[in-house]
């Protein structure tokens, strides 16, 4: 600072501060918005990908409740096979073989539905001949669910024609269940994720034998 006369004159920097952002501050200020897109994009990839298995795992669900209701049309209206046979073939807790018209063709099929391990298979047969016949070498399987989780437990449950009032002598021993059956209960637990039993999902359904009633 240099005095001249009364007058003070000051040389150097200016002590007041221009406007505007410094390099520096720029650089932060896009490097936090860098951070901030990142983390919503992959946020927003979680959550499509969560809704992506949420959509999945209902279709699985859905595809196996379609199944059981298609098990349920096709054994309600289980008859007497095409060789004069009773309708029920083998009534056990995780198969069953029935004759019925599945088709609506007027020839009576020879249905089976087996539980192995997670897969609920199906096979036909078709009538063969006259009198007819059912090839086992004809058969065709399909798999009509992979999400059942139902381990050891029972699919096919049966009863005779007094329950529920009988409790005692239902569901029936396996000795009285081609005879005596009226009524079964399939019940399918399902889940698409083997490892989370706790999103298991009960689907269940009860089938009148209409041509033994």
């Amino acid at each position: 600072m240099k005095e001249i006369g009364n007058w003070k004159l000051e040389i150097g920097n200016s002590s007041q501060r221009e406007g505007g952002f410094t390099l520096i501050e720029v650089l932060v200020s896009a490097a936090i918005l860098v951070i901030l897109a990142a983390g919503f994009l992959g946020l927003q990839f979680i959550i499509s990908q969560n809704q992506v298995t949420a959509w999945r795992n209902y279709l699985a669900i859905e595809a196996a409740n379609l199944s059981l209701s298609n098990l349920s049309r096709e054994l309600r209206d289980a008859r007497q096979s095409g060789t004069g046979g009773y309708p029920l073939e083998v009534p056990n807790d995780q198969e069953i073989v029935f004759y019925s018209d599945i088709d609506y063709d007027e020839e009576i099929e020879r249905v089976r539905y087996t539980l192995s391990g997670t897969e609920l298979t199906k096979g036909v047969i078709e009538p063969v001949g006259e009198p007819a016949t059912y090839p086992a070498d004809t058969e065709k399987t399909k798999i009509v669910t992979d999400i059942v989780r139902n381990a050891s437990n029972p699919v096919f449950y049966y009863y005779n024609s007094d329950w529920p009032t009988d409790t005692t002598n239902n569901p029936l021993p396996s000795n009285l269940r081609i005879s005596d059956t009226r009524q079964i209960k399939i019940i399918l637990i399902t889940n698409p994720k083997a490892d989370s039993p706790e999103f298991d999902f009960r689907l269940e359904s009860d089938v009148r034998l209409r041509m033994l009633n």
